[in-house]
């Protein structure tokens, strides 16, 4: 059975973004957390354009390849513009949860209104027995208040970024992590975890 994995680049201090992200300005003064998408010397197998450090290709790459759909929330979609109309993913299709309309979809893009659970569900179908992978704070801590995440990966990016969208909203009790990985690389530090059940 696929596997669904919260994947984020993130803060020292927890932060997704930096401050003031929104439609039109991106993810805010956050955007050095991928520096290291950009600054390495190893083109990705799957994301034409990235040049990234030889282990955090190894990860980044053996990470997106694992990906058949995306499950975003709708902070995410309108942060990064819509993602020009297709998925952040390059060919994974794009499953947007929210609670209100977003009439600019498209076919690439499925908009899912009745929560998490049916979220996920839909991306797994979509997904074709490939992982569901989820994109924002706000998706991801639903998911894990429904037990729905099997692994979290955090690449951690040294800064201290002070504010912004902090990673994990507020969670009805602990969630218990063990640590499957940990991959220092120029710019980044890549920590993969399972989720205990």
């Amino acid at each position: 059975m696929s596997r669904v994995i919260s994947a984020h680049a993130v803060s020292v201090d927890g932060y997704l973004t930096g401050r003031d992200p929104g439609a039109g300005r991106g993810l805010g003064d956050g955007t050095m957390l991928f520096d290291w998408y950009f600054d390495g010397d190893t083109p990705s197998q799957v994301f034409d354009g990235f040049q990234l450090g030889g282990p955090s290709a190894r990860v980044f790459d053996a990470l997106a390849g694992r990906v058949g759909a995306i499950v975003a929330g709708r902070n995410t979609y309108e942060d990064s513009d819509h993602f020009g109309g297709g998925s952040p993913h390059p060919t994974a299709p794009l499953f947007v949860l929210s609670h209100r309309p977003a009439p600019e979809m498209t076919e690439r893009q499925t908009l899912v209104t009745t929560g998490i659970g049916d979220a996920v569900a839909a991306a797994r179908e979509a997904a074709g027995g490939r992982d569901v992978g989820l994109m924002g704070g706000g998706v991801a801590t639903e998911a894990l208040k429904a037990g729905l995440v099997d692994e979290v990966i955090l690449h951690q990016v040294p800064i201290l970024l002070g504010g912004g969208r902090p990673f994990f909203q507020a969670l009805p009790e602990h969630v218990r992590l063990r640590l499957l990985e940990a991959v220092p690389a120029p710019g980044v530090t890549h920590l993969h975890y399972e989720v205990e059940r």
